[in-house]
């Protein structure tokens, strides 16, 4: 009956490691985005906000 001895400073280091890896990915998702890809999606929004004002009715301020 003997079990494997485990080191818990090491145990602590990998768990650490680990979970920062996790966080590293989920950052990678949300904010990595090259800087093309930003102008891409800004240019696309402006586009989407001219073309929806240019189909705008004006109502006249006289009433």
């Amino acid at each position: 009956m003997s079990a494997d001895v485990v080191n818990l400073r090491q145990f602590r280091k990998v768990k650490a490691r680990s979970e920062k890896e996790k966080q590293a990915d989920q950052n990678r998702l949300t904010f990595g985005r090259t800087k093309a890809e930003k102008n891409l999606t800004k240019a696309l929004n402006a586009k989407a906000e001219r073309t929806l004002d240019q189909g705008r009715i004006e109502e006249p301020e006289d009433k």
